[in-house]
């Protein structure tokens, strides 16, 4: 007999830094994530966080200190893969996109990194919104989707092909559509000029401000055959002008990316 696929603990995150708020029911909303919590953001994959509660216990972890969300219990391990569709009772529904990876804020909980690698849990995106509570069953759809990849620099390429013509996206937004810490802007000018010799639209990224930038070839021409308005700024410093674009007008952001 098969055990039910139920959940055991839920919990939300409030504000950066805080601790974990443990509640009896969650509301899911598409496009949005976890209501009030802080990872909600429509173009993040990482908008709720999953993990088994036969991990934890072989673990002995307790609920909650992975900083996890959903806590459920049931699932086989084979079925709890990136791609499968989480359906609960409510009609809530969640795509998991990639497993969390193991960081220095666990690394107290276990005697290594390794020993947590694909325990840590798998993260998530609402696909269909509906309320979620402690001790509801829920059916798991294996391969529902195609698996996120596990290599930032590729769901950095997965991301920065969709932007359509026309459109920008800043540093900061392509932080959050990769799903990874604030920590990788630094990564992003190195990814930039991996891949500026490749046909992916590297010329709709801008820096955080709204700006060119300078290793990106032929930016401004490409952007501006596209209809995208650049303005100049003198640099009195420099004595040159420093182009940008006003995000406002021409800033895509996709709510149904990972839908």
């Amino acid at each position: 007999m098969n055990m039910a696929l139920s959940i055991t603990h839920l919990f939300t995150k409030v504000k950066p830094g805080s601790a974990m708020v443990e509640l009896k029911t969650l509301n899911l909303k598409l496009g949005h994530g976890i209501e009030e919590d802080i990872n909600a953001d429509p173009i993040s994959p990482r908008q709720v966080l999953i993990v088994r509660y036969e991990d934890i216990l072989d673990l002995s972890i307790q609920p909650g200190e992975l900083r996890e969300n959903i806590v459920v219990t049931g699932i086989r391990f084979d079925n709890f893969i990136p791609g499968s569709l989480l359906t609960f009772e409510s009609g809530a529904a969640i795509r998991l996109t990639f497993h969390c990876e193991p960081c220095k804020r666990i690394a107290h909980l276990v005697e290594s990194l390794n020993s947590i690698k694909g325990k840590r849990g798998i993260l998530g995106v609402v696909t269909k919104s509906g309320q979620i509570q402690v001790g509801s069953n829920f059916q798991v759809q294996a391969h529902k989707f195609p698996a996120l990849p596990e290599n930032p620099y590729e769901r950095f390429l997965n991301f920065i092909i969709k932007i359509p013509s026309g459109k920008v996206v800043t540093y900061k937004q392509i932080i959050k559509g990769m799903g990874v810490d604030n920590s990788y802007l630094r990564a992003i000018p190195t990814y930039l000029k991996k891949t500026s010799a490749t046909d992916y639209p590297v010329h709709r990224i801008l820096d955080s401000k709204g700006y060119l930038i300078n290793y990106v070839k032929q930016q401004k021409n490409k952007l501006e055959t596209e209809g995208v308005k650049v303005l100049a700024e003198a640099d009195l410093v420099r004595n040159s002008n420093k182009n940008f674009v006003d995000i406002k007008n021409y800033s895509w952001k996709d709510c149904n990316i990972y839908l």
